[in-house]
């Protein structure tokens, strides 16, 4: 794979009534087909959604779906019978499998920011399940934090041989990248990072396969980091 820098002002940024989001890949009514998703990574969507609306209940399968929120709180509701709020520095993968049916509402008086990740499973046509877990690296920071993969180092299980780490890097500090696959993709939420003799930004993310490592020029540097298979 060719290392290349998608620079935020690439993605696509559609505007309603009650959401504001950013597509790094093409979604929806946003087409771009130079941005189609790296190796098992399909999605990734920056959103912000208003006050007291949000996605309703509508169907998905065969696909890996985490939503992490940054701020504030979204509600989910599912066919599978769960039923609960999803808080700042809370993660949730739902595996759709042969098909779920599910809403994420914003029940409050305040905006929620959050990150919808969508992966290709490894496994298709499989039971669906439903995760959620708890992890601010804003807490821990300065180390790798692997939410997802197949490891036993990993807070939740997902149907396919990537991992999906986040970290919240200290200013002049530096995070080893120790790869398990020739894919990688580091997705910049907040702050200023370099990656070999790239500087990116929020919004921005650098695909590549030989880099070792990420150093933080900035006080709030929050990353996501997707190790993927072809």
């Amino acid at each position: 794979m060719k290392t290349y820098l998608h620079h935020h002002q690439n993605r696509g940024h559609v505007q309603s009534d009650w959401l504001n989001t950013y597509h790094s890949f093409s979604f929806g009514r946003w087409v771009d087909r130079r941005f189609m998703g790296v190796g098992a990574l399909r999605v990734i969507n920056d959103d912000t959604i208003a006050a007291h609306r949000g996605f309703g209940t509508h169907p998905h399968d065969n696909m890996e779906i985490l939503t992490y929120v940054i701020s504030g709180t979204i509600t989910h509701k599912d066919s599978m019978g769960n039923h609960g709020e999803i808080h700042a520095g809370e993660w949730q993968l739902m595996s759709a499998g042969t098909g779920v049916e599910h809403s994420e509402v914003n029940q409050h008086a305040t905006p929620v920011h959050l990150f919808q990740i969508w992966i290709h499973p490894n496994v298709r046509n499989a039971t669906p399940s439903y995760q959620q877990v708890a992890l601010d690296p804003k807490q821990q920071p300065d180390q790798w934090h692997t939410i997802a993969g197949q490891e036993n180092n990993a807070l939740m299980y997902i149907r396919q041989s990537a991992e999906v780490k986040t970290a919240f890097i200290n200013e002049s500090q530096e995070l080893p990248i120790t790869r398990q696959h020739d894919i990688n993709y580091i997705h910049v939420i907040s702050g200023q990072v370099k990656i070999g003799q790239h500087v990116l930004n929020p919004g921005d993310a650098l695909a590549f396969t030989n880099e070792d490592r990420i150093t933080a020029l900035s006080k709030d540097s929050h990353v996501l980091w997707f190790d993927l298979p072809e």
